[in-house]
């Protein structure tokens, strides 16, 4: 192991922004209904594949977005996902599948469902997996059955419950089993959870939809699957919130750091409901209450219940979809990153989206939140481990990581200070929800008081591009406020006329969320799972994730660099970093 320490400013000066960018929507995020009828049967180009992940899920060619009904069922981990065979932009969506045994080597099987009868024959959209008595797997999906975009809810089954595999799935002719009525948005009406068995015997689901500006999640029962009755009022809604889709709705334990079946109810349990909103390309979630007896779903009063509210992830990370593992007791969930890279070069490198690495959910012992962390088994693809102890960094230092293939890498650090004295006061001007904002204004070459520091990820070695993940701790009155920035603003170079990545209008924004942690340890911990065009981080033990989509042009293969750095005037000290490389898995057969 190697590491090299400089004891210079390392922030290179401001480099302009971008022009902000005639973005496919407002967060980058694109929409994943969005068409491009020209591009939609493009077959590739042959180009250098730089920005390709080395171990995070993704098919060797084409568009993916959302996953779906994930399932772990006799032994074999399912994986479904919506994908189009045959181009890198959404259109032809079929629900495409792979399995695994462990979650990190996938072998693709045959496509699960596509679109071939009346009621999906314009498309086979999200859903999820239910295992119901008799241990049988169903799926129930969202098919479009006209141009103008009806929505329908349709289930499939396994063919032959003897193959490990489940590689055919059959559609009855009885779908489809819900249709809107009258008092339902039938274009804005897609997407069933998985499904939970209450105490009356009556399986519910619900659905995202919308009625007029306001979010919410219709409410269907069952006795038996096949006949389902719309319950008389939503699950849940939200004024103001626009339409919801990929609904997710689960119970987490108050006590325990197992995760629970989805039917678990009881008074050792709160419920989550998370919602990805169309109008802001973003996920939120609360946490609150299942009323049983009236089938409502009531929030917390501390849970903010809209746009400005609790994020699994505050970057690019979009559609996820949960499920629960019986064979650890645990709750994984998966969840979709695009490119922020432009159509045309998704085109030309034939493949866009990626699934992130699965996490973990658990309650934070607050109550207030979730805590997020990679899956263990991602971790038996680290090799060639360095560490590093108790290394201080004065304001201006840096300090590389060397001894790994840091463009394909582990890092989990852990900062320590002395104090909270220099902390910047934190401007009441500045608004309490928009982390993003500050973050933009507060970057890493901003010098401040405690803090930036944090990571340089994906770096040239000359700095002309980075993506610094850091913290920036503030004092507002009788508590500290922590900004936590996955910044893409300087991940790629631009062209100086036109002030754009390579002149072209990719997406680079300062991801940014706060964090709710209790300093009184004086100490605040990272980890960055790095692969080529993403970083995925959990800041404090995951209380915070962002991920960010990065193309940088210098920083790639064994010319990427990582470096661990401060820029405030509080020395701060890197009390352990351990890293390393990331292997591919051995099956990448997506």
């Amino acid at each position: 192991m190697e590491f090299s320490k400089s004891a210079v400013n390392w922030a290179l000066p401001v480099l302009l922004l971008s022009c902000f960018l005639a973005l496919l929507n407002i967060n980058g995020v694109e929409a994943s209904h969005k068409v491009f009828t020209e591009f939609q049967s493009i077959n590739s180009v042959n180009v250098r594949q730089v920005h390709r992940t080395g171990y995070h899920f993704q098919p060797t060619k084409h568009w993916i977005n959302d996953p779906n009904g994930p399932m772990y069922y006799n032994g074999v981990y399912h994986l479904f996902y919506q994908y189009n065979p045959k181009g890198a932009v959404w259109g032809n969506i079929v629900w495409a599948h792979s399995v695994s045994t462990d979650l990190i080597n996938w072998k693709k099987v045959e496509h699960a469902i596509y679109p071939s009868k009346p009621f999906d024959q314009f498309g086979c959209w999200s859903g999820s997996a239910t295992i119901l008595p008799g241990n049988k797997p169903i799926i129930l999906y969202t098919g479009i059955i006209d141009k103008n975009n009806t929505q329908v809810q349709n289930y499939a089954v396994p063919a032959n419950l003897s193959d490990p595999y489940l590689r055919e799935w059959i559609k009855p002719d009885n779908n489809p089993l819900i249709v809107a009525d009258q008092s339902v948005n039938k274009t804005s009406f897609r997407d069933p959870t998985t499904a939970w068995l209450g105490r009356d015997g009556h399986w519910r689901i619900v659905m995202g939809s919308r009625r007029k500006d306001r979010g919410m999640t219709h409410m269907y029962r069952s006795k038996d699957f096949m006949h389902w009755t719309k319950a008389g009022h939503p699950l849940h809604s939200s004024a103001g919130t626009g339409n919801w889709e990929c609904p997710d709705f689960y119970p987490v334990s108050i006590s325990g750091k197992n995760g629970l079946d989805t039917s678990v109810m009881g008074p050792n349990v709160k419920h989550v409901l998370k919602v990805s909103l169309d109008v802001t390309r973003y996920e939120y979630y609360t946490l609150g209450s299942y009323l049983a007896q009236q089938d409502r779903y009531v929030p917390d009063k501390d849970m903010v219940d809209g746009w400005n509210g609790l994020r699994y992830d505050y970057g690019n990370f979009y559609a996820s979809k949960s499920f629960f593992d019986p064979s650890k007791n645990r709750r994984i969930l998966w969840g979709w990153a695009n490119e922020s890279d432009t159509t045309d070069n998704d085109v030309q490198k034939n493949w866009a989206g990626i699934q992130l690495i699965p996490r973990t959910i658990v309650l934070d012992p607050s109550g207030k939140q979730l805590l997020q962390w990679p899956i263990e088994e991602v971790e038996t693809l680290r090799r060639n481990k360095v560490e590093l102890n108790n290394q201080k960094l004065a304001k201006g230092e840096k300090i590389e990581i060397k001894g790994i293939t840091v463009a394909q890498a582990d890092v989990d650090v852990t900062f320590t200070f002395n104090s909270l004295d220099n902390a910047e006061p934190f401007d009441p001007s500045w608004d309490r929800y928009d982390a993003q904002k500050l973050c933009s204004q507060k970057g890493s070459t901003v010098q401040g008081g405690l803090g930036p520091f944090g990571l340089l990820t994906l770096a040239s070695e000359n700095l002309e591009e980075y993506t610094p993940v850091f913290f920036r701790v503030f004092k507002d009155q009788n508590k500290h406020v922590v900004l936590m920035c996955s910044d893409a603003s300087r991940s790629s170079l631009m062209d100086p006329k036109t002030h754009m990545k390579n002149g072209n209008d990719a997406y680079r924004p300062s991801f940014a969320g706060f964090v709710n942690v209790d300093l009184k340890d004086k100490k605040l911990s990272l980890r960055s799972l790095i692969d080529n065009s993403v970083v995925e981080s959990f800041g404090a033990g995951g209380k915070t994730c962002i991920t960010s989509r990065v193309y940088p042009t210098l920083a790639v293969y064994g010319n990427a660099h990582l470096y661990a750095f401060n820029n405030g005037t509080e020395t701060v000290n890197i009390e352990s970093l351990n890293a390393w490389t990331m292997s591919r898995p051995l099956q990448m057969n997506h």
